[in-house]
């Protein structure tokens, strides 16, 4: 199927608006501007765009602890992303969740998360949800290699396809798990080969081609939304940068030729040739969607830095729910 050039220049913007985003809390990190956590999303932005771009407001997506990249994808706002990665009021969680719990419920993004194959069971529970209600909405989980080891995976994916319920499964195979590669920690070389055991289709993409992804996503997503049951995407991708953060933290773990190679297959760069030779968007056109994602950073930014910290007094809400507790109550002075 080809894209529309509609279709196509979305899929641009979607993947400068991340890479913009990760740069810029990159040096934040450095600058030690940003409190916590950082694990950036730079050089995957292919996959969380192509599928991405299938999806409607309504569907709904589970991110991982890299989860900047999902939820600027589905249209994330960067001021309330950036207020979240600085612990401020104005954050999508009112600065209580950072970097690896940033979620926007209006748009379908159930959460990122800190347990690693943690979302797998909640994009489950969304989709059972949605055939259970009788909608056509599709709940799309992303999870990296190593999250597929374990047991949470298996016992969801299991369960979506002896359901046959409206999910898509999104490996993004970067061959690290945290610092350790993939040969090490399982027996296949394709995670996709887990699908069979399932009874559910599975199609391995090149992760560094936003097309390839989109092609792959539209079939997959469409065949959830017409009851079809799940299926598994295996997208073969790398990030540019560590686990965590930018720095090495004195792990060298990957060979400087490897990192290398992989640079010269950035998606972005490797789109913009081939939108440039199709006629679709030259150098100049290019520069200008750069140049406005840098411009709403900056504003984004600026908006995170001027917004208030979170009150103390606020402090147990949006933590528990079904009733009103109070400091005292939790403290135990109250019974």
């Amino acid at each position: 199927m080809d894209p529309s050039p509609e279709v196509l220049l979305d899929l641009h913007r979607r993947m400068v608006r991340i890479r913009h985003f990760e740069e810029s809390a990159g040096r934040l990190a450095e600058q030690n501007r940003l409190p916590g956590f950082l694990h950036l999303y730079v050089g995957e932005e292919a996959v969380a765009s192509g599928v991405c771009a299938n999806l409607d407001d309504d569907d709904q997506i589970s991110s991982t602890h890299r989860g900047h990249g999902h939820l600027v994808a589905k249209g994330g706002n960067y001021g309330y992303m950036m207020a979240e990665l600085m612990g401020k009021a104005t954050g999508y969680c009112g600065g209580k969740g950072g970097s690896m719990h940033i979620c926007d419920l209006d748009l379908g993004m159930l959460g990122a998360n800190g347990i690693v194959g943690g979302g797998v069971p909640i994009a489950v529970g969304a989709g059972f949800a949605n055939k259970y209600r009788g909608n056509d909405r599709v709940s799309v989980v992303f999870f990296g290699d190593g999250a597929s080891n374990i047991g949470a995976f298996h016992e969801a994916a299991n369960m979506a396809a002896a359901l046959s319920l409206p999910v898509v499964f999104v490996c993004e195979n970067n061959e690290y798990g945290e610092f350790t590669p993939r040969e090490r920690t399982m027996a296949i070389t394709d995670v996709v080969d887990r699908a069979a055991g399932y009874g559910m289709p599975g199609a391995i993409v090149d992760g560094m081609d936003v097309v390839a992804v989109w092609e792959a996503a539209k079939e997959a997503v469409s065949r959830a939304r017409r009851g079809e049951g799940p299926s598994f995407i295996e997208a073969k991708t790398y990030r540019f940068y560590n686990h965590h953060g930018v720095q090495t933290l004195g792990m060298k773990y990957r060979t400087d030729d490897e990192l290398a190679e992989w640079k010269q297959r950035d998606p972005i760069e490797l789109f913009e040739d081939r939108l440039a030779a199709a006629g679709v968007l030259d150098a100049g056109g290019a520069q200008a969607v750069h140049d406005a994602a840098e411009a709403d950073i900056e504003a984004a930014i600026t908006f995170a830095e001027e917004s208030p910290l979170p009150d103390l007094d606020n402090l147990l809400d949006d933590v528990y729910t079904g009733a009103n507790l109070t400091a005292a109550t939790y403290s135990g002075a109250s019974s």
